[in-house]
């Protein structure tokens, strides 16, 4: 035993001074690296023999070391600085699961107090336990607010269809719409034009009567981002005509655009679409909804304007806006509003379903600061970016006067469209081929969805007065190298140069200007 505890004493002995020997070293490492008065001996010893080259260098050497110094530390802190504001923010975010997990257990509370009152409710109306189920999607209104007491009858009754007979009215805003519509008359509509008078007649009345002024590709890619998606997305920098272009465009054919402030506390559609209150047992109505309901009543083209569409998450509050315009066919298109049908709803509503009609656009502005969030792949796939970054330089236009253009006629003109500049062979085969280069050099594909925007997108671009390489070009850009961003592009310097020694090469020299300067724009910026 005693043998044992000698030998494990060695041992440990042994291990502990390798350790020593190690910080040791380190520290008597770093007495050297900063011992200033034996670099002070070793400098007079050999500065006697300097001559003039000799001391400039010398004093160079010292200052380069001493940066080399400097900039070492200021590295360290830096890192420390950047290790104490991540773990600040790891407990923020834990703080902050915390309150949720919190706020959604006060929830369940508040649920389960909601269904005791129900039960007790609907045990005071003499009707069976079981009842109380039945009634939590909301038919609990046709039993009425007075209870059983004998204090008046029920506000409703329920027929075999599921439909509430009943004498109030929830949705007080749309059926001032239904009241509207029923001594309506529509406009003379100007079915005459063509899609290149439509934006020369705009360009000329936003100039005289608006003393608005947009270059005439800008009117083409608003045009042709209206026949390929229901979403545009207007962005650049504040003051460019961002807000203007759809409030004019409403002024010109007479019929106001819509406008809804996005607020920074959007977080889902009820901001955007209303909510029925469970308190009044009316619906609270948005401007939004009103106009979505009016359009299914007329042939104008109606446009809804979200202005400042990223101050709060596109993706939160305009996201089941997203998914039904995504749905193939169109007679699919509804918005659920309430989960229950009352006899005095409004006609257009069908089973508590709104139908969204084909003529109505959404019409996004954006600005990027650090005020707002940035709009995911998701949405930008959806819609048509069209960039502002200029002031319009002013023109002299004759005076124009606006006009009544219906949606049959523009929509015929959109198909007229498609079915005449369709996009050429040629460029199509080198759309495949740039796909297949990107796929192999960037991990990056296009995607049916782009394609069949672009598809329907150029032809419009044509018709309206503009080409069809700038046409591609233009989705290209906004669409397609937009998602480079995501990358790591620090690394992808090469690729980004060989892509536009590529697009010169295929499409020809200074043919594809935006997309070569967004290409370049990347390369200086990462």
């Amino acid at each position: 035993m005693n043998t044992f505890l000698k030998w494990f004493f060695v041992f440990i002995s042994e291990m502990l001074k390798g350790f020593a020997m190690i910080f040791t070293g380190l520290w008597n490492g770093i007495k050297q690296i900063f011992n200033i008065k034996n670099y002070i001996e070793i400098f007079k010893t050999y500065s006697k023999d300097f001559g003039a080259l000799g001391w400039i260098l010398s004093v160079l050497a010292i200052i380069l070391v001493a940066a080399v110094f400097f900039l070492i530390g200021l590295m360290i802190v830096l890192a420390v600085r950047k290790y104490i504001r991540f773990r600040h923010s790891i407990v923020s975010n834990e703080d902050l699961l915390e309150e949720i997990a919190d706020l959604q257990r006060q929830v369940l509370k508040m649920t389960k107090e909601k269904d005791e009152i129900m039960a007790m409710k609907v045990a005071q109306m003499g009707l069976p336990t079981g009842t109380a189920l039945s009634l939590a999607d909301g038919s609990m209104a046709a039993f009425g607010a007075e209870g059983a007491e004998g204090e008046g009858a029920a506000a409703g009754e329920l027929d075999t269809d599921g439909v509430i007979h009943t004498t109030d009215h929830r949705f007080s805003r749309l059926m001032e719409v239904d009241n509207f519509y029923k001594t309506y008359e529509p406009p003379q509509y100007d079915n005459e034009i063509t899609l290149a008078g439509i934006c020369d007649a705009y360009r000329n009345f936003a100039c005289s009567r608006m003393h608005l002024y947009y270059e005439p590709k800008t009117i083409w890619l608003f045009m042709a981002g209206m026949a390929s998606t229901k979403l545009i997305i207007l962005q650049g920098i504040s003051g460019t005509g961002k807000t203007s272009l759809p409030y004019s465009f409403g002024k010109f054919l007479q019929v106001d655009t819509t406008i809804a402030s996005v607020q920074p506390s959007w977080r889902d559609r009820t901001e955007l679409f209303g909510y029925f209150n469970e308190f009044t047992k009316n619906f609270n109505e948005t401007e939004v909804l009103k106009r979505i309901y009016s359009s299914s009543y007329n042939n104008d083209i109606n446009l809804i304007l979200l202005d400042e569409m990223n101050i709060a998450r596109v993706e939160y509050y305009f996201a089941e806006m997203l998914s039904i315009l995504e749905m193939p066919n169109a007679d699919e298109w509804e918005l659920d509003l309430v989960p229950n049908v009352w006899s005095t709803d409004p006609e257009k509503l069908d089973r508590g379903k709104l139908v969204i009609p084909q003529n109505v656009w959404y019409i996004g502005t954006a600005n990027n600061d650090d005020s707002t969030y940035a709009i995911s792949d998701k949405v930008y796939d959806r819609a048509q970016p069209i960039n502002l970054d200029a002031k319009g330089i002013a023109f002299d236009a004759p005076d124009t006067p606006p006009m009544n253009l219906g949606f049959d006629h523009l929509d015929q003109l959109f198909k007229e469209a498609f079915d005449k500049y369709p996009i050429s062979a040629e460029n199509l085969k080198k759309i495949q081929q740039l796909d297949l280069w990107v796929i192999e050099k960037l991990r990056v594909a296009f995607g049916n969805r782009i394609l069949k925007q672009m598809g329907l997108f150029v032809p419009v671009y044509v018709a309206c007065g503009g080409d069809e390489l700038d046409g591609i070009d233009y989705v290209l850009a906004t669409k397609i190298f937009r998602k480079f961003e995501s990358l790591n592009l620090a690394m992808l310097r090469d690729e980004l140069r060989e892509l536009v020694v590529y697009m010169n090469k295929s499409f020809g020299k200074n043919k594809m200007g935006e997309s070569i300067a967004y290409l370049e724009r990347l390369q200086k910026l990462y």
